[in-house]
């Protein structure tokens, strides 16, 4: 550089030490004129912006118009991969100061300038000032660039500016990307060589930080929207996506896909990338399909579309669906997945199906009849009914797919949304933008001929002036609103007529009028009722509904708790001893598991000054309920809050204890239950494959224990209790978990905090584990919820005996 270098040095050297305003006017304008001086940029720049943003520096002269005017154009003239740098370093190293301030405005006005653009298009231009940068400063770069509003905010934190919020910040940068790949294509139609790895790195740090979603909701529609109509922009944008950083790729990929609307799209902007790229590939084909499950249908759509959509990438479809039909039909992924899961790869089978072509579908018939065979029966084998439903669905459309004459599967099922978008999914997809085909929203006339032929069918004939004579119109019809039909029996009068028409009688009025008498007799004639209450109960556990009598398990069962809560003991016994007797359905066991679980919620109801017999069953919550989360999650938040202790409140507020007719009974309807759950039998077999049964005696076992709250048998139940989910708690069938955990919520809440302790002993540290295991780990959410509130009220009652108060939030 010569003179011009020492002129340079005088020059900031005066900067730093003079204090007259006009010599240091003069020297700021003498080294702006170096600006454009390559030499000057690379080894005098840096050390002429470190003089300007000194402290000592600007507080003297911060007040001078011009002073300040040149000390702007500095930064917004100079190289803007050094500013960048040395400002962000300024703001991250100084205190609350005018430089502070002052750093944190220019970075404004450099943002506000375009400077971002000029710096990606200065890393892009082959053989520019800036292409041989060392590639430490390269990632020095980059990382700043990605990472601008954190470094920012955490310095200014409340004065930070809106241009350095991420979502503006990424907004901008978003669009200089697009600027630099515009400027890209007229360099490469100039014949100009250009490189893309700075934007490409820029572009997956920025992914890989987390902010895919704000770069992408910017760039992915616009990029879109050039590649339908210029090929280059494909070729650019491919290039742009192919020098990515490996680690970035998943990031990159996944966030595009989101923000494009079809696989065309996806295809236009990726190209081959699947084929040339194995981490793209391992993303694409395995990692969103197969270990994530948390994408919209959209996304499955767009992805396989693509992979379906050129002849290079349909090996790799035909690949993805031999993988997804050895996952679907794994027993073992069944029982250890969650239902979301199961649900996400049961759309991806249905939408690689739906892409074959029928020789495809041919060459993969094997695989996929097997898929359906295995997968079907596992899923019916499941306890769960989303489960089993959508094994029914799946299997009838893969039966179609295959078309296999007289052998297509055909199940009966109630259709929900769910059904109705798995069903969709097999219809042939369409590969387009979406917004290419956005519905016509305008209304026009059906065509003439047609409103003239519907207005023909509907004309009627003219009626002759003789009909008139025959009219009856001023006849008085007969008022038969309130007319009956004749009954030929009448509803039984007394209990034992009831019985013996339920018992014999082949007359289907008669049996329906006895049953809907049933509940009614049964509550009023006390004395009759527990006379015959045994083999009254026996007729209608084996009651069969012959003549398809209209809510036929309604009336049942309100007629067998009805007879439970007026004749107690003998009738609990009854049903506790017939529950693990031989030659029973798994139906009647779990009917008198329901009325167990509903006879006890209404004998727990509070006794009043009036209570004459037995009452009805009105408000009792059906068993249904208790496998239903939300319900019972209210419940345990609500005694959580009872048992917490408010230093504002006072003491402890504990369950109130009232009289009720279940406590002194309870022990006959829970211990029972327990006696022979270890003993399989011909037709019944608790711990080995009635998984439905086990579940729900798991489910009524916890509510007869949450309603035994304050009853004196209550320690003595919830031991019994955790000794047995014990045995169970690592089962593999969800539903049985469910109950586990159910059950193990029911224990903590209803046992007083000093028995539960004491029998938890040595155990303690242990049940915390396993505990926290599921809460981590299960693949059920269900399951993961009630382990977390089961560690909630274990923490609870370890405080509770421990005397440690809990602090409101």
């Amino acid at each position: 550089m010569g003179s011009a270098g020492t002129e340079v040095g005088l020059c900031l050297r005066t900067l730093s030490t003079s204090r007259d305003s006009a010599e240091i006017v003069h020297a700021l304008r003498t080294v702006a004129r170096y600006l454009e001086d390559s030499e000057f940029t690379r080894h005098h720049f840096t050390h002429a912006i470190q003089v300007l943003v000194s402290a000592h520096w600007f507080s003297r002269w911060c007040g001078d118009k011009e002073i300040k005017k040149l000390w702007d154009e500095m930064f917004l003239k100079g190289p803007p991969d050094q500013t960048l740098l040395l400002l962000l370093d300024t703001i991250s190293s100084t205190g609350e100061s005018v430089g502070l301030e002052q750093s944190a405005s220019v970075l404004e006005k450099f943002l506000s300038a375009g400077r971002l653009q000029v710096l990606l298009w200065s890393r892009c231009e082959v053989g520019g000032a800036y292409s041989d940068t060392a590639q430490l400063r390269e990632t020095i770069i980059i990382s700043h660039l990605a990472a601008l509003p954190s470094i920012t905010c955490n310095h200014l934190h409340a004065n930070t500016p809106d241009a350095f919020l991420p979502q503006q910040y990424y907004l901008l940068l978003a669009t200089s990307i697009l600027d630099t790949l515009e400027k890209t294509c007229h360099a490469l139609r100039a014949g100009h060589d250009c490189s893309l790895g700075f934007v490409a790195q820029v572009l997956g740090k920025v992914c890989i930080q987390g902010y895919s979603a704000q770069i992408f909701e910017t760039l992915a529609p616009r990029l879109s929207s050039l590649t339908r109509v210029d090929p280059l922009w494909q070729r650019v944008t491919q290039r742009l996506l192919e020098k990515v950083p490996e680690r970035c790729t998943e990031c990159v990929i996944t966030g595009l896909i989101r923000n494009l609307s079809g696989a065309a799209a996806v295809s236009r902007l990726m190209g081959n990338l699947v084929v040339t790229n194995k981490k793209a590939q391992f993303v694409l084909t395995h990692k969103l399909l197969l270990q994530q499950y948390q994408h919209p249908t959209r996304l499955l759509k767009s992805v396989l579309g693509y992979l379906a959509l050129d002849s290079e990438r349909r090996t790799l479809l035909k690949q993805v669906l031999r993988s997804v039909c050895q996952v679907w039909c794994n027993s073992s992924a069944v029982k250890h997945t969650s239902v979301e899961q199961q649900l996400y790869v049961s759309k991806v089978l249905l939408l690689c199906v739906s892409f074959l072509d029928h020789a495809e579908t041919q060459e993969l018939r094997q695989e996929m009849l097997q898929c359906m065979l295995g997968g079907v029966q596992c899923r019916l084998d499941s306890n769960i009914e989303r489960i089993r439903r959508m094994g029914m669905v799946v299997g009838e459309c893969l039966s179609h797919k295959l078309d296999t004459p007289g052998s297509q599967l055909k199940f009966q099922y109630e259709p929900d949304e769910e059904i109705t978008e798995l069903k969709s999914l097999v219809d042939s997809p369409s590969v387009e933008d979406d917004e290419q085909h956005q519905p016509d929203t305008s209304t026009s006339l059906p065509p003439e001929s047609v409103v003239e032929g519907s207005a023909g069918q509907s004309a009627e004939p003219e009626p002759e002036a003789d009909s008139e004579l025959d009219s009856d119109d001023d006849l008085t019809p007969y008022d038969m609103s309130a007319d009956q039909e004749k009954k030929k029996s009448a509803p039984p009068r007394y209990i034992r007529d009831c019985l013996e028409a339920l018992m014999s009688s082949d007359d289907a009025e008669r049996v329906e009028l006895s049953l809907k008498a049933a509940e009614a007799l049964l509550r009023k004639n006390v004395k009759a009722t527990q006379e015959v209450s045994v083999q009254f109960g026996k007729v209608l556990l084996h009651l069969e509904d012959r003549y398809s009598t209209a809510h036929f398990h309604t009336l049942r069962q309100n007629a067998m708790v009805a007879l439970t809560v007026t004749d107690v003991k003998p009738v609990v016994d009854y049903w506790t001893t017939e529950f693990y007797s031989l030659n029973y359905s798994l139906r009647q066991r779990l009917d008198i598991l329901e009325v167990l679980a509903l006879s006890a919620q209404e004998l727990s109801e509070p006794i009043t000054d009036k209570h004459t017999g037995a009452q009805p069953i009105s408000a009792v919550m059906p068993l249904e309920q208790c496998d239903d989360i939300t319900h019972w999650r209210q419940i345990v938040e609500k005694r959580i809050q009872s048992k917490t202790r408010r230093i504002s409140k006072g003491g402890t507020q504990s369950v109130r204890a009232v009289p009720n007719r279940y406590a002194p009974v309870a022990g006959y309807f829970f211990f029972p239950l327990l006696r022979k759950y270890d003993r399989p039998q011909v037709t019944f077999d608790l711990l080995g494959g009635d998984h439905l049964v086990l579940g729900r005696l798991l489910h009524t076992l916890g509510l007869l224990m949450h309603l035994a709250v304050n009853a004196p048998v209550a320690s003595q139940m919830g031991r019994a209790l955790l000794d047995f989910v014990w045995v169970v708690r690592f089962h593999t069938d969800q539903m049985v978990r469910r109950g586990v955990m159910f059950a193990v919520c029911a224990v903590f809440l209803s046992m007083p905090a000093e028995n539960l302790l004491t029998e938890l002993g040595d155990d303690l540290m242990e049940t915390r584990a396993w505990l926290a295991d599921v809460a981590e780990n299960d693949c059920d959410a269900d399951c993961r919820s009630l382990a977390v509130q089961s560690l909630m009220l274990l923490d609870k009652n370890l405080k509770t005996q421990l005397q440690i108060p809990d602090m409101e939030t």
